[in-house]
């Protein structure tokens, strides 16, 4: 297994899918952590609104695509861009020729999962030194990161850099980032940004994605539009056993019974609900904004849409008739661990991040040679195309300080132009792995880390902004492919929502409003409730706020017009 194999960036931000969109990936998405897409939002300010729509454009990075390195697969419909060749250190690229930091001081707060190292390790040393700038890092706890950061954002000490998550961006976070933190418009706004090269290559959607306030105050981490969620598969399995894949809801069904045996412990799949709303095209989940759309002058929520109960219900006889492992059913270790069951054989298929579909491979490469995980084609439910929805195009952000000075805010930019950098660069090579020899090695082509680089190497630089999504697994370059294909695939029936790309904050009096619909949805699916409960469930929505929410959406988009436009 080489759990540190170049990394997939992927869509569907979220708390748990974070770590499948980000370099952090290599180390962590090979220990199985759950990195389904949490439905729900993020944004609950006190007054509401947006800084994106028409006057965007002018505050806008002018885009130059890098030519430093060519992927072997180029973006396509939404897409990472893909890299199918092995690695070969000798002819990796320089990106950045020259150092552009100052050497001056920067301090950065930034969420962490793991045990920090210490802070003069040498891959921070090896970093500070490309870059020409002593980066600090006070890393925090990502798992407590909210209440840290409500703390330091409410005090007067702020660090230079602080990096916020969209799922951290709640409560009075929001207002805090459009009056803590730095407009970097006369920095990078039109042909400013050409000074940095490798952000000027960051895809205009994700800069869109950094505007709070009317300004551009965030630096991005771009991921792809489509949706991250894949029906992953047993291919070995289904090539054995001579089973079809599906293309539609009605042969999907068929597909479970012939494959369930409960007495022989095998069981088709485990709760589908999200390929579920995929097959059926319901509006996107993973953010509230996403699941408004505007639909022959009306602004309709995903909650009120025949699709969403025909997904639910599709995927509640999928329970009833058998077909699911018990362990979903209970919401026991196969919902959240799928690896050990999947790869016994005990289901099938299983909806997950596509990140998967490359660490299940490692996973099982040694043990279980025959073993092959794959991605479905998501299917229309009636067994035409499907409708699919956008994803957010970026969703993690690091803000500079408005008390940073010009020489700090042009160091910490000298810092982003580095982690940057696009696949196939020293600078990549750095900011992922470390330095060779001592943080990796590289083998027929495949860079693995040392105890060391798995120490040292995590959760840091890349946490500041990134090149544009990329999957590039040396070690397993068809899985690479087949991944970046099935992006493009299915990003040709995908369609962007009325308020894609564009940051919104709601009213606070509407922030808890549709908290509940997930578990209700969960319930529904079990058996423990029934479709009409959500039918009164969306009728009590609309009667407690959602009929002024939709007001409050049709407003904002008359107002600023849509990022699509």
């Amino acid at each position: 297994m080489t759990p540190n194999a170049a990394t997939a960036a992927t869509s569907a931000p979220s708390r748990r899918s974070f770590l499948a969109s980000t370099a952090v990936a290599a180390a962590a998405v090979a220990g199985g952590m759950p990195l389904l897409a949490a439905c729900g939002g993020s944004d609950s300010g006190s007054g509401g609104g947006t800084s994106a729509g028409k006057n965007a454009k002018k505050l806008l990075p002018a885009y130059v695509a890098t030519n430093v390195v060519t992927p072997d697969i180029a973006a396509k419909n939404g897409s990472a861009v893909g890299f199918t060749s092995k690695l070969d250190i000798a002819s990796l690229r320089t990106s950045v020729p020259k150092k552009l930091g100052k050497g001056g001081k920067v301090s950065i707060m930034s969420p962490f999962w793991g045990s920090p190292p210490k802070g003069d390790n040498a891959y921070y040393k090896a970093m500070n030194d490309l870059i020409g700038v002593d980066v600090q890092w006070q890393n925090q706890d990502g798992n407590t990161y909210d209440q840290k950061l409500g703390a330091v954002l409410a005090s007067s000490d702020i660090p230079d850099v602080v990096v916020i998550p969209g799922w951290n961006m709640g409560g009075k976070i929001p207002s805090a980032i459009i009056g803590k933190f730095a407009d970097l418009g006369p920095y990078l706004s039109g042909d400013a940004i050409k000074q940095y090269p490798n952000l000027a290559a960051i895809p205009t959607d994700a800069w869109q994605r950094s505007l709070f306030g009317g300004k551009l105050r965030g630096l991005p981490q771009p991921s792809p539009y489509v949706t991250g969620i894949v029906p992953l598969y047993r291919k070995d399995i289904f090539d054995k056993e001579g089973y079809q894949v599906p293309t539609s809801a009605d042969e999907f069904m068929a597909l479970c019974k012939e494959i369930t045996n409960a007495k022989a412990k095998r069981w088709a799949c485990l709760d589908m609900k999200w390929t579920a709303f995929q097959s059926f095209g319901v509006l996107s989940g993973s953010e509230k904004p996403l699941g408004w759309n505007l639909v022959d002058g009306k602004m309709v929520y995903r909650i009120e849409t025949q699709e969403y109960l025909e997904a639910l219900e599709w995927t509640r006889k999928l329970f009833a008739a058998g077909y699911v492992h018990p362990d979903a059913k209970l919401g026991k270790s196969a919902a959240t661990d799928p690896g050990p069951k999947f790869a016994a054989g005990e289901f099938l298929i299983y909806a997950q991040n596509i990140s998967q579909w490359w660490s299940r491979t490692a996973e099982q490469a040694t043990q279980n040679p025959d073993y092959k995980i794959w991605g479905m084609d998501i299917f229309g439910h009636d067994g035409g195309s499907p409708t699919l929805w956008a994803e957010q195009p970026a969703g993690i952000f690091a803000f500079v300080s408005k008390k940073a000075s010009e020489s700090v805010i042009r160091d910490v930019l000298a810092v982003a132009n580095v982690t940057a950098a696009p696949y196939g660069t020293k600078e990549y090579m750095l900011t992922n792995y470390g330095v060779e020899g001592t943080h990796y090695t590289v083998k027929n082509g495949v860079p693995t880390k040392t105890d060391q680089g798995n120490n040292e190497v995590i959760n840091a630089y890349v946490m500041v902004a990134s090149p544009t999504a990329t999957i590039a697994h040396p070690d397993f370059p068809e899985v690479a492919k087949a991944q970046v294909e099935w992006q493009q695939r299915m990003g040709a029936f995908t369609k962007k929502s009325s308020f894609y790309g564009m940051q919104i904050t709601e009213p606070s009096r509407y922030t808890n409003l549709s908290n509940d619909f997930e578990q209700l949805e969960d319930d529904i699916v079990r058996g423990r409730k029934k479709i009409s409960d959500m039918q009164q469930a969306v009728s009590d929505w609309k009667s407690k706020g959602g009929d002024k929410l939709r007001d409050w959406y049709k407003k904002l988009l008359d107002e600023n017009g849509s990022a699509t436009s």
